[in-house]
């Protein structure tokens, strides 16, 4: 089990940004008269901003860059407030080892759960609006005019009265010396002319080129390349391994025990380290588990349906009264497997141990919990060690755990001085995963006599993620992550109905297969089984099932427009085309309301054609509209993958799903049409990487109910024998 070690005073910080722990943090943005100066020598106007003497800016990004674009719309709410010349900004990520010693002047460097703009931007605001405030005073002292007669604009800074001008390059010296003022006025978004506005991301060129450095592609001097091999079965042991059978291969140096379980192979090169390892002979006990099966971990789950002790979510009323009384009762059953984060770039990190310093160059989504993870590995106190943080070939919350990294420091630990970059093959990065938890769903609906819902209880049965990753921060005993979109209220997911007797409870069980969270986590599964029942409840009652929703909608307007936006745009209130079906679904989570609309067409029963999907999203705020659209698309493309392909099975305790043979996504070939509606309301902000993702699965699920007549319980579609057309 990964967890947060015990490392200093500090391990309050690491423990609570590693896992989304509250924490509220006393930011001291600006730096006050003490001039800090970047590696270059150029002048810290703020410790977010540093200005060049040719005018280039470089904005400090705390957050992680997974390719969802939080590099650049940071950028830009900097930039925006800094009033900066867009065409002359670059970014870099401080380490969280500078963060500590400088007070957590950068705040969370935590990247998940669709956090990174929606809990940054004010103080992100703040740091270019206070970096802007310093400049300007800085030319007005060198003028000797009020501040006030001055403004900036595009890097140049214009004293209105007598036209004069200077440059950001020119004033950053002298304004870095300047005390930092304490409040700044941030502008109304109504006035934004970088922020709000669709502009190309910054990461794109090095990507384009290939000059990008990701973990797995890092190179430093002397360094070797590790490959490594875990127990098959989780909680099993490394018993033996012969390691004379391979230290005369090809450019192996080391073969090394990792931990308790995993062995590993240090070589010149990573391809002859793999080799040498697959020639290994090793011998493994694999503990109690490895008699689990998926089978047995569904009966498992199932046992907790009609549990009597249950954690409760979310109630209302006195639900089975409401059922007892019923003129018509609709029961169903929902599941929803395991899934592999399946990130491009396999788990890797590079390490570089000595006796008083200890360094890793890691891909992370947390880097406060990856510099503790090295101290705990190590054995080093958390001011000898450091972590430097680069771009994730993907994470999806995968990459908010560090098994990996702590066996490369591991590994690193007894080679001391030599850099040792540990690459996990596909296939131990498919078979040593985290992965979504499996969970089932009895739902039962009650409908009056004029079919309108009285009552509804929803018992989830399955894993709890927290239990696993944070168990200290479960509330007596309840994961209340679990019941993410089905809450009363609360950013993380309101239930977007209002029904007189409700009960939304969670009977927890925990199979030894390790839950994570995965991109969009508990709503995914609970927007299939709330939407597709929904969809039931409607047929049930002989009603149209937009109709239905809207009934019970009237006191949750920013669920409702969502809805009715996407059901404008596919048409849902004139004819389908003749042979298209259409299905829809809406969510609330990470602070936005989302929805979507499919239309489908069927052959044979069982060959699907996803013609277009709507997909529409009210973030609150609208940083980049251009790249909302790209994650919308983007995240139809992981639901829908999700739907028709991904499960992780289990035999011998085991994973059995090794590689893309087996663990299927997505072709372009299949992809549907996607026409995004993007539609901030203002007054809040929303996350928009994960969002859409919980409505792509059932909007499509109920268009095979209208096509077919089938409805489709569990997850994925090919298990069904039905595929993409």
């Amino acid at each position: 089990m990964n967890y947060v070690p015990k490392i200093d005073r500090r391990s309050f910080v690491v423990s609570a940004a590693a896992f989304g722990g509250g924490l509220a943090l006393g930011m001291d943005i600006p730096l006050g008269p003490t001039v800090v100066r970047a590696a270059d020598g150029s002048p810290e106007v703020t410790a977010w901003v540093v200005i060049k003497p040719d005018d280039g800016v470089v904005i400090r990004i705390a957050r992680s860059e997974m390719g969802q674009g939080s590099m650049t719309g940071l950028a830009q709410l900097v930039a925006e407030e800094l009033e900066c010349d867009w065409s002359k900004v670059s970014t870099e990520f401080p380490t969280p080892g500078q963060n500590l010693a400088r007070n957590l002047v950068w705040g969370r460097q935590f990247t998940a759960g669709s956090r990174a703009i929606r809990e940054s931007h004010e103080y992100v605001r703040k740091a270019g609006a206070t970096a802007r405030t310093m400049l300007i005073q800085a030319a007005a002292n060198e003028w000797k005019v009020p501040a006030a007669e001055c403004n900036a604009s595009n890097s140049v800074i214009t004293h209105r009265p007598s036209g004069r001008t200077t440059t950001y390059g020119k004033v950053a010296e002298a304004a870095a010396k300047i005390e930092p003022p304490k409040e700044v006025v941030l502008k109304d978004p109504k006035d934004w002319k970088i922020a709000g506005k669709p502009l190309k991301r910054l990461d794109t060129p090095p990507k384009v080129t290939g000059e990008q450095v990701y973990g797995i592609d890092l190179k430093l001097p002397g360094m070797l390349c590790a490959a490594i091999k875990d127990c098959p079965v989780f909680g099993g042991k490394l018993t033996s391994f012969d390691a004379a059978k391979v230290q005369g291969m090809p450019g192996v140096k080391h073969v090394v025990k990792v931990g308790d379980s995993a062995v590993a192979v240090v070589a010149d090169r990573w391809w002859q380290a793999k080799t040498a390892l697959d020639a290994l002979p090793a011998t493994w006990d694999e503990g109690p588990n490895a008699k689990v099966s998926s089978a047995s971990i569904a009966e498992f789950i199932k046992g907790g349906l009609d549990a009597e002790q249950a954690f409760v979510g979310n109630q209302q009323g006195d639900v089975k009264q409401a059922i007892a009384n019923a003129a018509k009762k609709v029961e169903a059953v929902y599941s929803f497997p395991y899934q592999n984060h399946a990130t491009m770039e396999p788990m890797n990190a590079t390490a570089l141990y000595t006796a008083d310093r200890c360094e890793a160059w890691v891909p992370t989504q947390v880097a406060e919990a990856a510099l503790a993870s090295v101290s705990e590995a190590s054995g080093l106190p958390i001011a000898k060690c450091e972590v430097h943080k680069l771009l994730l070939g993907g994470g999806f919350g995968r990459r908010t755990t560090h098994d990996y990294l702590q066996q490369a420091v591991a590994i690193a630990k007894q080679i001391p001085g030599t850099p040792i970059k540990l690459i996990w093959s596909r296939e131990e990065d498919m078979t040593h995963g985290r992965y979504h938890p499996v969970t089932q769903a009895k739902m039962v609906g009650a409908l009056d006599a004029n079919n309108n819902l009285t009552g509804l209880h929803m018992r989830i049965s399955g894993q709890s993620i927290l239990a696993f990753v944070n168990p200290q921060n479960l509330q007596d005993g309840k994961d209340p992550f679990v019941f993410q979109g089905l809450n009363p209220g609360g950013a993380e997911g309101q239930l977007g109905y209002t029904i007189p007797n409700l009960l939304i409870d969670h009977a927890m069980r925990n199979p030894h297969i390790p839950p994570h969270f995965w991109r969009g986590v508990n709503n995914n599964q609970n927007a299939i089984y709330l939407e597709c029942f929904m969809d039931e409840l409607a047929h049930a009652a002989a009603q149209d099932p937009l109709e239905f929703r809207r009934k019970l909608m009237s006191k949750h307007p920013k669920h409702l427009a969502v809805l009715n936006a996407v059901a404008e745009k596919i048409g849902w209130d004139k004819p389908a085309p003749q042979g298209i079906y259409r299905g829809l679904a809406q969510q609330m989570g990470y602070g936005s309301y989302v929805a979507a609309a499919a239309e489908i067409s069927v052959t044979g029963g069982n060959k699907i054609k996803i013609h277009r999907i709507v997909g529409a999203t009210d973030p609150g705020h609208a940083v980049n509209p251009a790249q909302i659209d790209r994650q919308v698309a983007g995240s139809f493309v992981y639901g829908l993958s999700a739907l028709f392909y991904g499960e992780c099975t289990v035999k011998d305790g085991r994973i059995e799903q090794t590689n893309f043979d087996t663990y299927n996504s997505m072709r372009i070939a299949e992809m549907p049409k996607v026409e995004s509606i993007v539609m901030p309301s203002g007054g809040f902000w929303g996350g928009v990487g994960e969002p859409t993702i919980f409505v792509a699965a059932p909007a499509v699920l109920n268009a095979f109910f209208a096509a077919t007549g089938k409805r489709i319980r569990s997850v994925p579609l090919k298990n069904h024998n039905i595929s993409f057309a």
